[in-house]
């Protein structure tokens, strides 16, 4: 098994990396999270999960350890295959996902193109309470307070919860004096 793979990016699209290690090119199914951190990239290092089956060696890449467990976690839903859990983590980010799921938000996972209601169900059922657990390491991040809130503000002023998310998880990242959930909003806002 493939920990990870780190070396040149000789090929990027938005589903797909090939990156060279020891003068092979290794081909790995990635999400839009991914592809949006390592676009600009020379370099990669891209955590593996594989799937393998008697007619195929499926590898998918991941930038962060965290996409790959929640990754993992979804395949453990049934009804979830490989592709399914890669176009939910193009749609959210882990720490996006676990909200989504520990607030039951159906709708939410059900604007992911392919996921209907019973799917979005069992997802969230089969994982609330697993990623309330720590999901196995512990290493998934969990939502600030501050954060929370500002969602919780710009959904009060009509955004969709997802858009909202989005711009509040990029305010954040472009935060130097921490977390404020008035600068949050702020930030948020311009970007909507």
């Amino acid at each position: 098994m493939f920990d990870y793979i780190k070396g040149s990016l000789a090929q990027i699209s938005p589903t797909r990396a090939v990156v060279e290690a020891g003068g092979i090119g290794f081909s790995l199914n990635i999400s839009l999270t991914t592809y949006d951190d390592i676009q600009s990239s020379h370099e990669a290092k891209l955590y593996v999960y594989e799937i393998i089956r008697e007619d195929a060696f499926t590898f998918y890449g991941f930038s962060t350890e965290e996409e790959r467990e929640m990754f993992s976690l979804l395949l453990s839903v049934s009804g979830v295959g490989g592709n399914t859990a890669r176009t939910i983590l193009s749609a959210f980010t882990p720490s996006e996902l676990m909200l989504v799921i520990d607030n039951g938000s159906t709708s939410e996972l059900k604007s992911v193109k392919g996921i209907g209601l019973k799917t979005a169900e069992r997802i969230i059922v089969d994982l609330k309470g697993r990623i309330k657990a720590g999901a196995g390491t512990g290493r998934l991040p969990q939502q600030s307070v501050p954060e929370d809130e500002a969602i919780r503000a710009l959904c009060a002023l009509g955004y969709p919860e997802a858009m909202a998310r989005k711009a509040v998880s990029a305010a954040a990242k472009l935060s130097k004096d921490g977390l404020r959930t008035e600068d949050l909003i702020k930030q948020a806002l311009k970007m909507l």
